[in-house]
């Protein structure tokens, strides 16, 4: 139903909004576009006063047409692909956003600023040193230090000369240069193995024995040191648990680890291992800290296997957490 009031749909739209501010409900109005937002702020402000009997029929003409609507999309091509999530494919998602970018409805350099980070530093290494430049202009800090940095240092310093060039493209060439990126990242060959071969390897050691482990470093560090180096980043152990866990975090921890299980963890003899089962202990209250301190003393003594498979489930509770999204690991330090 249309109600003649004698404002545009434009002042129509001005008038909900701005009786949605008085409620504190308005939402999401970012999400339209710079040229919405602009149009928007400029009708609201040649606007003044609206009498009640012409706001109460733009009440009921939107209410109607909100009762009206039977389905709704989002509208833009992003929009669309968070509504299907993971019913359509990584790969039918890349071929669309590719598509849509290309064709000049979407914008290129949104997709570029979601790439991960190994993806950025092969495009800035290979790419010329003025479209790599402009391409750290557009992405946000944190994306463009990890990038620059990953560089060669001389290839880093040429980037930096040119980056003084960028101040004078204008928003077509910057278009253009977003699509010249866009298809040489998707031209870049995707592994068959999403997860890295350092990642994989030390998730493997973790349940190893110490032995092992370091038997299979030391084979590392003489065939392949670089490997070797993101192996032992990747590699998570019951020592490091002072290193690697914010001190808040471990009564989460704690919570889900059986507690027969926690006190033989506990009672490991190593000095290093002795060093996290004090920060677990150090992290609790005093009351729980106590009682596990006296469980921990009526044990007597442990099998080694005991005590090893013990800290195995403890190290498995903490990555099971952190792939939940429940907890979240710290960077290993060099000298771990």
């Amino acid at each position: 139903m249309t109600t003649q009031i004698g404002l545009s749909q434009r002042q129509k739209a001005a008038v909900i909004v701005r009786l949605l501010l008085d409620d504190d409900q308005v939402a999401g109005l970012d999400r339209l576009d710079s040229d919405a937002q602009t149009l928007l702020a400029q009708e609201m402000a040649g606007m003044e006063l609206i009498d009640r009997q012409t706001r109460d029929a733009v009440i009921t003409e939107f209410c109607d047409r909100l009762e009206s609507v039977g389905v709704t999309f989002p509208g833009d091509m992003d929009g669309t692909l968070a509504m299907l999530g993971a019913r359509i494919s990584d790969t039918s998602s890349d071929r669309v956003r590719q598509a849509d970018a290309i064709s000049g409805r979407g914008d290129p350099w949104g997709r570029i600023c979601a790439l991960p980070d190994e993806t950025l530093i092969k495009l800035a290494n290979v790419e010329s040193v003025e479209l790599v430049a402009l391409m750290l202009s557009k992405l946000p800090v944190e994306a463009a230090s990890a990038t620059f940095i990953g560089m060669p240092r001389d290839r880093a310093r040429a980037v930096a000369q040119a980056m003084a060039m960028t101040s004078g493209v204008t928003p077509d060439a910057l278009k253009r240069v977003g699509l010249v990126l866009l298809q040489a990242a998707n031209a870049l060959p995707r592994p068959a193995i999403p997860t890295p071969a350092a990642d994989r390897m030390g998730a493997i050691l973790n349940f190893a024995t110490a032995d092992l482990r370091d038997d299979v470093l030391q084979v590392l560090d003489e065939r392949d040191t670089g490997f070797a180096d993101g192996v032992r980043k990747a590699i998570f152990i019951f020592a490091h648990i002072p290193t690697r866990i914010e001190p808040r975090e471990v009564p989460r921890v704690v919570r889900d680890v059986d507690q027969s299980i926690l006190i033989r963890a506990l009672a490991a003899s190593d000095p290093e291992d002795q060093a996290a089962a004090d920060f677990i202990l150090a992290n609790l209250s005093q009351r729980m800290s106590d009682g596990l301190r006296e469980e921990r003393e009526a044990l007597g003594k442990l099998r080694p296997k005991d005590i090893e498979d013990a800290k195995t489930e403890v190290v498995a509770t903490i990555r099971r957490l952190q792939e939940d999204g429940q907890i979240t690991l710290l960077l290993p330090t060099d000298d771990e």
